[in-house]
């Protein structure tokens, strides 16, 4: 596997470039999204889509990074449970469907400025160390969400894997595919490669939406299909 730390100067001067106009340009949108949210939910979600396009055009010109959805996203309310490999399809869940609404860890919440436009847009704070009276609140959450027709989009590893590794899923998971009991539709995502946290290089990402899955099946059972399905696009353990 290619060295994440090393790259040819054209990828570092590209990755420089990148990370000057996506990260200037961010507050904007930040700002963007804080008056937004003073007007309506409609409003709101324009910005933070915009935001979304937005890294999506500086990483297609400035990068060089492509990306290519094998299948159809849903846009109805459905669990949705994506490989992480990296910040490149966090960012990118407004633009890839209609209104996702993310199920972050907690501690993103206290961020400034992102925290309070993340409560605002919807989303699903997940506490890891959650009781059961916090479980409760994220799940009558999630179902309030799913009842308005928006995804719930989930990484249910936990957090950002490299390339070619397969940790099981995170215990939460199937809990909250229990008592959700929504369908369940896997992506696999091949981003690691290419999006490193430091120097970007130019190829493809590709999004590969797996076979739905029903509610309802024993936690052994869901828990391999989801797992392979997200790994579909990983070289074979």
């Amino acid at each position: 596997m290619t060295d994440p730390d090393s790259a040819r100067p054209l990828d570092v001067v590209r990755s420089l470039l990148f990370y000057a106009v996506f990260y200037l340009g961010t507050p904007v949108f930040v700002a963007g999204a804080l008056a937004a949210s003073l007007v309506n939910e409609e409003a709101l979600r324009r910005v933070v889509r915009g935001w979304s396009s937005f890294h999506r055009l500086c990483a297609r010109w400035l990068l060089g990074i492509r990306l290519v959805v094998e299948g159809q996203l849903p846009e109805e309310g459905v669990l949705v449970a994506l490989k992480h490999e990296s910040f490149f399809e966090a960012i990118d869940l407004p633009r890839a469907m209609r209104w996702p609404a993310p199920l972050p860890k907690a501690e993103l919440m206290d961020i400034p400025g992102w925290g309070w436009a993340a409560r605002r847009y919807g989303v699903v704070a997940v506490e890891r160390e959650a009781g059961a009276k916090a479980l409760r609140a994220m799940v009558a959450s999630g179902r309030t969400f799913a009842e308005r027709g928006r995804p719930l989009a989930i990484f249910p590893e936990g957090t950002r894997v490299p390339h070619g590794q397969r940790p099981p899923l995170q215990a939460g998971f199937a809990g909250l595919y229990k008592l959700l009991a929504l369908p369940v539709v896997p992506v696999a995502v091949d981003s690691g490669p290419l999006y490193h946290r430091r120097w970007k290089r130019p190829g493809t990402i590709t999004m590969r939406v797996g076979e739905r899955i029903a509610p309802g099946l024993p936690r052994e059972e869901v828990e391999a299909r989801v797992h392979a399905a997200i790994n579909a696009l990983n070289p074979p353990a």
